[in-house]
């Protein structure tokens, strides 16, 4: 559906008739997705555009977790490779392929430059490149190619000079994880889904065979309290599946355990390019990368074993430090704590944990799908890139289970809402895709939405009111993190807009001042939590206040 038509007809993605559905159509669900990440969304979608009757239920906001944490790339894994898991390898780079061809407003290509400080290593990482676009077959983006030190100079202007011997230039895929969330629940919404975020499920129900028929759940928003009945319940809630498995059947062992991931964001001056950085092997055997994204420079990652999961995780100042010190022996200009604008850390559900072990690097990548006795269909592990396979493979499981008409998977060949193809003049509404038309509409219909939240970023008071009319957006946290990126990117910034973005919200929805300044005051605090150092902008206006007096 066009923009101009969902501005004249209301949003089809709108939480408050999603909710007047669930009172009134009084239904059994064909599915009920619990969990609305990458995994979550995806078997949505599927299901949906099957024709299942299909409900998603999300207990905080969409990505809200590992899904808007990742390393914003959309790859076959060039580690897993190094490593032999090669028919992951395979099917990440076939579904990487579907990605670009089906959402280009949001995956586009990335060069990568390996610098080479051994001449061993350049012919040793270039073999394996090559390998890696051989295997990606019809869906290669463009050849590997070995680099003299000149070229590498010039691609990476602030790449370390010393003892470098040439490099490695290979093509992968780069993506905005949560917009892609979004767009995927306007897409499952689009195919007569019906999907609600802050809505908690808090059980599950059973028939008197002990079979799971349907959750009980919490609007978060209204306290209210639902049973839904529905012939399978999905449970694609990540690194909180155990919780799910233990409304299921109480103590039993964990499925998954959680790894940290952390990242660093920087000015884009620290690279000086639009070729990312990728470094192949770190002290702890992982690979870094440093990755120009929307105007500046992302760099990660780490992998932390953890015993418990949260919403919203802290990075670990080891993590920090590790990123910054490896980086810095690749840079000529070193970053350093002050240079941090924004960073943020997620958890990734590593399946089928090995008794034991303290290594992630022992734990299962690839996803895991699991059926209780009750007929709990549980999926998890895996990564964004497959997050199209790994709903395949789910749907085809909980059809059986659910004894669902059998009908064909038709996502290999969806459209993601927000279809379009990249314009040859970059513009940061480029993200939204063809909404970005509804966007510059509502700026024509309402000129006062023309002016900037603040004067350093691009994003305008209308795409406020877009993502909350448009995007189920519900706090100053979902349209700042997830809808516009700017807590992910500078987190100073993102703070300094929470006023403005308050203030809209509150007109839009009809909430009252003190909604106003709670959300405020809650925005100020998290983002704290992606600052090195504290920042108070009250205390700043109060400090410069006492000086002029």
């Amino acid at each position: 559906m066009h923009s101009k038509a969902l501005e004249a007809e209301g949003s089809i993605f709108d939480r408050a008739k999603f909710v007047q559905r669930l009172k009134h159509e009084t239904t059994t669900w064909d599915i009920i997705v619990v969990g609305g990440g990458a995994t979550g969304l995806g078997v949505a979608v599927d299901a949906a555009s099957r024709g299942y009757r299909t409900l998603l239920l999300e207990q905080s906001d969409y990505a809200k977790g590992t899904s808007s944490r990742s390393t914003k790339l959309v790859h076959g894994g060039v580690r897993y490779l190094a490593q032999g898991d090669v028919s992951l390898v395979y099917e990440a780079l076939h579904e990487r392929g579907l990605l670009l061809q089906n959402a280009p407003h949001l995956v586009h290509v990335q060069p990568f430059v390996i610098p080479s400080y051994s001449f061993f290593n350049q012919g040793f990482y270039g073999i394996g490149l090559k390998v890696y676009d051989w295997m990606a077959g019809k869906y290669r983006f463009k050849k590997t190619e070995l680099l003299g030190k000149k070229t590498v100079q010039k691609l990476l202007p602030n790449v370390e000079q010393n003892g470098l011997k040439g490099g490695i230039i290979y093509y992968d895929g780069q993506f905005d994880d949560a917009r892609l969330a979004v767009n995927l629940a306007q897409t499952c919404a689009e195919q007569g889904g019906v999907l609600l975020n802050y809505f908690k499920v808090t059980g599950l129900l059973k028939d008197a065979s002990g079979k799971v028929a349907g959750v009980k759940a919490r609007d978060l928003e209204s306290s209210e309290e639902f049973e839904l009945q529905a012939k399978v319940v999905v449970n694609a809630t990540g690194v909180f599946v155990n919780d799910v498995l233990q409304m299921d059947k109480p103590a039993q062992d964990p499925l998954v355990r959680p790894s940290q991931g952390v990242h660093v964001v920087l000015d884009k001056s620290f690279l000086k390019s639009d070729t990312a950085l990728m470094i192949p092997k770190t002290p702890d055997g992982r690979v870094l990368f440093a990755v120009p994204w929307h105007d500046h420079v992302l760099v990660g990652t780490t992998d932390t074993p953890l015993n418990t999961a949260s919403l919203e995780p802290t990075a670990l100042e080891d993590e920090i430090n590790f990123i910054l010190d490896t980086a810095g022996q690749y840079m000529t200009r070193k970053p350093h704590r002050k240079d941090v604008l924004s960073v943020f850390a997620g958890l990734r559900p590593l399946a089928a944990p090995a008794k034991g072990t303290n290594s992630t690097k022992e734990i299962s990548r690839s996803h895991k799908l699991i059926v209780a006795d009750s007929g709990l269909v549980t999926i998890t592990g895996g990564k964004w890139t497959t997050y199209r396979k790994m709903a395949e493979d789910t749907l085809e499981q909980a059809i059986t289970i659910g004894k669902l008409a059998a009908k064909p998977c038709v996502t290999a060949d969806l459209k993601i809402h927000g279809y379009a193809k990249p314009q040859p003049a970059p513009d940061h509404l480029d993200v939204y895709g063809s909404d970005a038309a509804g966007i510059k509409a509502l700026m024509q219909q309402r000129p006062e939405l023309n002016q900037k939240l603040i004067a350093a970023f691009p994003n305008t008071q209308a795409e406020v009111v877009w993502v909350v009319k448009h995007e189920m957006a519900r706090t100053i946290e979902d349209v700042l993190a997830r809808r516009m990126r700017v807590l992910f990117l500078n987190a100073k910034a993102a703070i300094d807009m929470a006023p403005a973005v308050a203030a809209i919200m509150a007109a839009e929805l009809g909430l009252s001042e003190a909604w106003k300044q709670n959300q405020i005051n809650s925005f100020i605090k998290l983002g704290n939590q992606y600052l090195l150092e504290a920042y108070d902008p009250a205390a700043l206006k109060e400090n410069s206040t006492s000086q002029v007096a």
